[in-house]
This record gives C-alpha cells, sequence and structure tokens, in this order.
C-alpha cells in the first residue's frame, strides 16, 4: 500500500433475523427505551415474554445493532444501525441467496408482482437516469 493511498473499508452488511426485526422496528419508533416498553407493544402481535425480548435485545446489544445504556436501575436501548443500513443488509441477503447475486432476475421478480405503480416505475426510471449520469458510460466513476 503506497503512503498516500486512502482505503475505503466496506460497510459492514447487516443482517437481520425476524425475531430482530420485529424488535429493531418497535424501537426506532419508541428509542430511547426499556425492555419492559418493547415487550408490552409487541404483546398482543408477538406473546413474547418479558424475557424472550431482554433476551433477543441483550443479543442484538452484542451484535451491535442495539446499544443498552444503565441508568440506576433501567437499561434503555437505543438503535445503532439506521432503518437504511438494515434495509441494505436485507435487500443484499435477498440479492444473494435468492438470486445467487443476479440483480436483472429479482427486479424481474418484483415488476412481475403487478404491484408496481405508475409512480415508481417513474421514480425508478429517474434513479437510473441519475445513477448512470453520475458514473458516465463507461460505467465507471
Amino acid at each position: 500500500m503506497t503512503p498516500n493511498k486512502i482505503v475505503v473499508m466496506p460497510k459492514p452488511v447487516i443482517e437481520l433475523t425476524e425475531s430482530e426485526w420485529t424488535v429493531i422496528k418497535s424501537v426506532w419508533e419508541n428509542e430511547p427505551c426499556a425492555a419492559p416498553t418493547i415487550q408490552e407493544k409487541l404483546f398482543k402481535q408477538t406473546e413474547w415474554t418479558y424475557s424472550t425480548v431482554r433476551t433477543v435485545m441483550d443479543r442484538m446489544v452484542v451484535k451491535g445493532l442495539l446499544t443498552a445504556e444503565k441508568v440506576r436501575n433501567l437499561t434503555l436501548y437505543r438503535t445503532a444501525v439506521t432503518r437504511e443500513q438494515a434495509q441494505r443488509g436485507e435487500l443484499l441477503y435477498a440479492l444473494k441467496h435468492a438470486f445467487n447475486g443476479a440483480l436483472t432476475p429479482m427486479v424481474q421478480c418484483l415488476l412481475d408482482t403487478n404491484d408496481v405503480s405508475r409512480e415508481d416505475l417513474d421514480k425508478i426510471k429517474q434513479l437510473i437516469a441519475a445513477h448512470e449520469k453520475s458514473r458516465g458510460k463507461n460505467g465507471k466513476k
């Protein structure tokens, strides 16, 4: 490596389990929050006990998905990842595992659902045009 070269490390891919998605969505809406608050918010949907929620949240702290701060006898949790990071991780996981990394079949599958509105198609076209413009004709920055 040359002394003046700047090396950019790739962002780590965030992968969440179904339970972690359930918890992190609730934390995003209620942060900072304690495990009893999340358990109460999720009970009708999941029927999880406090100990289940606390275990999931503590594991998410270890994985770097949440942070925990002890305030007297209460642990307050905050998210350590953004919605965009989590969504990107989920999308890249699906692309890798369900489509063997091939983007075109994944986009075709989404279009085949017939749930794509005219507005969505127009926005997608604008995104592609802006992407092409920023990368130039040869596809490189």
